[in-house]
């Protein structure tokens, strides 16, 4: 099976060629860092902009480095939702283009599901059930995978997302973007211990989560802490939070084979390795994707689409391009504003 997989949700344009078993042939990506980084973060029409403007030299070059045709090609994976809307469609409008050329299948694949599958592209031992926090820039959940398209949410956030509050206090101390990364750097020559900020949410029962108030916290003590204290503090803040937000979460995943860990902030090395202790002291296996696999990258999609079409799962061609999508929309919805469902 070869899949070739499209993502064009935020700023990262991406093509990448997967088999079925696991096989990463090529991933061809292009980022926008210097695009963005005089306004400080994604600016959506330059995104978009953007993505029109590399997405079919991407392609191309995929094909090459894989050595193989579009006419080769199993099935079309492009990534439907949700993001940047005007991303998205390029992406989405894209690999239909491709599908309906080459008279192949589309699968439309929700850029979440991407993240949430990313680990068994990297582990084939990972099996299903298994409790997943998917923490970014735009999501901080937790979800039992009981399978592909199977997705319990277990908790979310109430406001603000972990990836966001870690750019936001780049932004503040004026560290640079992308601003996980930066406020990672910048943490290792700090004191976690040196500014106390707040724990939003722990010791609550449910394991939702929220990381507005610990946001405004850091807007107040800027210039009171030097940069590193500052990020240091905040990380271990974050740290805390997911680790007893995941806590509360595991006693509500029977069954699950494993924490697995994905998404953006998944590339953090404090986060992993405080979730790999925590899994530990439950006798779970801990997962994680590679660092590479974390950001956001058109192997997952096209992993994901490879998981989907063996399953028997495609889309038309009159899919739409989504801004929201759930993983699982049944979910109830939490009180709070700003829910990132």
């Amino acid at each position: 099976m070869l899949i070739l997989g499209l993502e064009s949700s935020c700023d990262e344009t991406a093509a990448a060629i997967v088999t079925g078993d696991r096989q990463v042939l090529s991933h061809a990506l292009a980022g926008q860092e210097e695009a963005h980084r005089p306004y400080g973060g994604v600016v959506p029409e330059i995104a978009a902009r953007a993505h029109v403007d590399v997405i079919g030299p991407l392609v191309t070059r995929a094909l090459r480095e894989a050595e193989v045709t579009l006419a080769e090609i199993d099935a079309v994976a492009a990534t439907a939702g949700p993001g940047l809307i005007g991303g998205v469609m390029v992406g989405l409008v894209t690999g239909k283009a491709l599908a309906h050329a080459a008279g192949k299948p589309l699968v439309a694949v929700n850029h979440l599901e991407g993240h949430a599958l990313s680990p068994r592209l990297a582990d084939p031992d990972l099996q299903f059930p298994y409790l997943l926090l998917l923490v970014s820039g735009g999501h901080c959940q937790l979800l039992l995978v009981e399978g592909v398209g199977a997705y319990r949410r277990l908790a979310t956030t109430i406001d603000d997302a972990a990836g966001e509050a870690f750019d936001k206090t780049a932004k503040l101390l004026d560290l640079g973007f992308p601003g996980g990364p930066a406020v990672e750097r910048a943490a290792k020559d700090g004191d976690p211990k040196a500014v106390p900020l707040p724990r939003p949410l722990t010791g609550t029962k449910e394991p939702h989560f929220s990381f507005a108030g610990l946001k405004a916290a850091v807007a107040r003590a800027v210039g009171t802490a030097s940069p590193a204290d500052l990020s240091a503090s905040f990380q271990q803040a974050v740290v805390y939070c997911l680790v007893d937000r995941t806590k509360r979460a595991i006693g509500r995943a029977p069954g699950a084979t494993a924490l697995v860990v994905a998404g953006g902030v998944a590339a953090n090395g404090a986060v992993r390795g405080a979730l790999e202790q925590l899994a530990h002291a439950h006798d779970l296996r801990f997962v994680a994707p590679p660092l590479w696999l974390c950001t956001d990258n058109a192997a997952m999609i096209a992993w994901a689409g490879a998981e989907r079409f063996a399953a028997g799962l495609t889309d038309p061609l009159d899919t739409l391009a989504r801004p929201r999508w759930p993983l699982d929309p049944t979910a109830e919805a939490v009180r709070g504003a700003g829910v990132k469902a």
